[in-house]
Parts: structure tokens; C-alpha cells; sequence
């Protein structure tokens, strides 16, 4: 099965919050260059790249794992957001517009997640249960 991750909101609206984590991580304090840093820009990268490798898979049930990688990267930047705010390595205006990122991004990953594993679950079911749907060269017996 074909996919095109280009066609989904979901993966450019992961990828604006990639370039937002190192847009407001650059002025983050030395010591925490290969901590707290990394690992937020770390996770946001690893949500879109997940949606891209998920896409280029054959399978829909090795495409629903990429999916969940992304979602849980994705909640753990959100964690990442606020837990750098509160440690006062975020100004508010840049916590502002990163924690409504992710607000929008989480849940829009869980629909896509939810979305897939029901066509997963189709997709498993045996022929004489799945709904029959008729090609260009097929025509209905009888």
C-alpha cells in the first residue's frame, strides 16, 4: 500500500514543531546542551521521521507501529515543554507556542493512530467478512 506522508497534515504540522523545539532551544543553557536540549530535539525529530519511515512500510500493521513511536515521542515532547518552562530554560511566549504544538498535535496523532488500527483490523479480518468492493473488471455474479 502506497502512502504519501506529504498528504497529511499531521506529518507538516510535526515538522513546524521540529523547527519551533531548535527555533526556542538555541538560547537553552550550556550545561544542558547534551541534556534536556538534545532530548527534546531528539523526540520532536523522531515524530516525523516516524510518520515518514511508517509511510514508506508495505505493511498497515508495521505502519500503525511507526504511528504509535511518533504519538509517544510526541507526548514526550509535550512532557519535555513543560518540564523545561518549569525549570525556567523557556520564556513564556516560547512555552506558549510550543505547548499549543503539541496540544494540537497529540490528539490529531491519536486520530491518525485510531484510523489505522481500524483499518488494520479490517484488513485481518477473514475475505467472507470483509465488505466486498468491486474493481473496474469485476462484475457481480449472477
Amino acid at each position: 500500500m502506497a502512502r504519501d506522508y506529504r498528504k497529511l497534515r499531521v506529518f507538516h504540522d510535526a515538522h513546524h514543531l521540529t523547527l519551533a523545539i531548535y527555533k526556542h532551544t538555541k538560547n537553552f543553557p550550556k550545561e544542558e546542551w547534551y541534556g534536556l536540549r538534545a532530548q527534546i530535539r531528539k523526540a520532536s525529530v523522531s515524530v516525523p521521521t516516524n510518520i515518514v519511515e511508517g509511510s514508506a512500510r508495505r505493511a498497515t500493521r508495521e505502519y500503525l507501529n511507526f504511528l504509535n513511536i511518533a504519538r509517544a515521542s510526541a507526548a514526550e515532547v509535550a512532557y519535555l515543554v513543560q518540564l523545561t518552562f518549569a525549570l525556567e530554560m523557556l520564556p513564556k511566549t516560547s512555552f506558549a507556542a510550543l505547548n499549543q504544538a503539541c496540544e494540537q498535535l497529540v490528539p490529531q496523532l491519536e486520530a491518525l493512530v485510531e484510523s489505522v488500527a481500524q483499518l488494520w483490523t479490517e484488513e485481518r479480518k477473514p475475505d467472507a467478512q470483509r465488505p466486498r468492493v468491486l474493481g473496474a473488471r469485476q462484475r457481480p455474479k449472477g
